[in-house]
């Protein structure tokens, strides 16, 4: 599989939750591979490897790898290293004030990021349609619950805490993206793979997934998902 060529990443210093390059991989495999092309954005990159996954995996002339809580110049270390500076441009910035024209990317991906600020209502119609070119795809993989019911259990309101309110079933999702916009095409699907992003996750050794690791053993991976969303 062409993610186990990005295991050197599977580590503390590069992950900042569950596998999200082997989401991705499976992301990818839900739309034609001509619609990845062009320029993409990658909303919420985090330490870019995604970014790189996409640079190299699909045809995308060049990659946005955009985020708030890494630095631009830090990523661009990375990027630098990995010998990818023409096609990977590093951006520091938040969701909700993107500095992108309207219609200006062909694609727009993002790993595990966007319930931390799509869960406004309406937010998609607002900040993310306009961006997107004509026959465009928007490609998105959230962690959620199996059924909003399942937010109400204390061991999910225990581990999650202030961010109760950012896990939603597939369901909700599929509503929530249409929020203002007509004719579009939403599918949701729950990942495949969840119990092995979770699993590299645990072995990344980082502080917090070894306090993830506790939670889902009491089972609290009864209730979880990954929700992938596609629009076009």
């Amino acid at each position: 599989m062409r993610t186990e060529k990005y295991k050197e990443f599977f580590t503390k210093d590069y992950m900042m939750g569950p596998n999200s390059v082997r989401v991705l991989d499976e992301m990818l495999k839900y739309v034609p591979e001509e619609k990845l092309n062009g320029r993409i954005l990658d909303l919420g990159c985090g330490m870019a490897i995604t970014s790189l996954f996409l640079a190299r995996e699909t045809a995308a002339e060049s990659v946005f790898a955009t985020d708030l809580w890494i630095s631009a110049t830090e990523n661009l270390k990375n990027i630098r290293k990995w010998g990818e500076e023409k096609r990977i441009i590093p951006i520091h910035a938040e969701a909700s004030e993107l500095p992108y024209a309207d219609g200006f990317f062909d694609a727009v991906v993002s790993v595990d990021a966007y319930h931390y600020f799509g869960c406004r209502d309406g937010f998609f119609a607002e900040k993310i349609l306009p961006l997107i070119k004509p026959g465009g795809c928007v490609l998105i993989a959230v962690p959620g619950v199996k059924d909003e019911a399942d937010r109400a259990s204390a061991l999910m309101k225990e581990w999650a805490g202030e961010d109760i309110s950012t896990f939603h079933s597939g369901s909700w999702w599929a509503n929530h993206i249409k929020q203002g916009t007509e004719a579009l095409n939403v599918a949701v699907y729950e990942s495949k793979c969840f119990d092995l992003v979770w699993k590299e996750w645990f072995e990344s050794g980082h502080e917090y997934a070894l306090r993830d690791k506790i939670y889902l053993e009491q089972g609290l991976a009864e209730c979880l998902n990954f929700s992938i969303i596609v629009v076009n």
